[in-house]
């Protein structure tokens, strides 16, 4: 159900590639890579995630746009026991909002839910949420390069796995 899941929403994401936006105001397709560095107890078990994602962004009114988000982050962790490290895959997909208090710098805040990769005992779907601060530069024609910075939090019922993430990006 999951990689059915992801396969319609790369599918989504690739016919919204044809979308060229004209200008910083009309809708952008973006690619980014993401890295993270865990926070709190998520420290304990967890050295650093990274991975990649797909944003649409869609302008609702002036200096406020819709976004909906794809992606995968792999976490890579210390020891847990003889020869064995922590190792888990997530496939987060949120929507959200971004409203740019400048011209270029911007405030986001989204939710969605986070996939586990892994079967088993301890994983599935976590709520995520993800307040963040971010900077885009334009490059000319519509297209632009995004740096962001955020807290990102995943909760389900065995705990709350938190993190700070990097974000860079280039949206067209």
């Amino acid at each position: 159900m999951k990689k059915l899941l992801l396969l319609v929403a790369l599918v989504w994401f690739a016919g919204l590639s044809g979308i060229r936006a004209q200008s910083n105001s009309g809708p952008k397709l973006g690619i980014a890579a993401d890295f993270s560095l865990p926070l709190g107890s998520t420290a304990d078990v967890v050295n650093f995630g990274a991975g990649g994602s797909l944003v649409y962004q869609q302008p609702l009114v002036e200096k406020l746009r819709f976004s909906v988000s794809v992606g995968y982050l792999r976490f890579d962790g210390k020891e847990v026991f003889v020869g064995i490290k922590y190792r888990e895959s997530y496939i987060p997909i949120k929507a959200g909002l971004k409203y740019f208090v400048t011209e270029n710098i911007y405030g986001s805040v989204e939710a969605g839910v986070a996939l586990s990769t892994a079967n088993g005992a301890g994983t599935g779907t976590s709520f995520a949420y993800a307040p963040g601060l971010g900077v885009e530069f334009p490059v000319g024609g519509g297209r632009s390069l995004d740096f962001g910075l955020r807290y990102e939090g995943w909760s389900r019922s065995n705990g709350t796995r938190s993190f700070a993430a990097l974000r860079a990006g280039f949206n067209f």
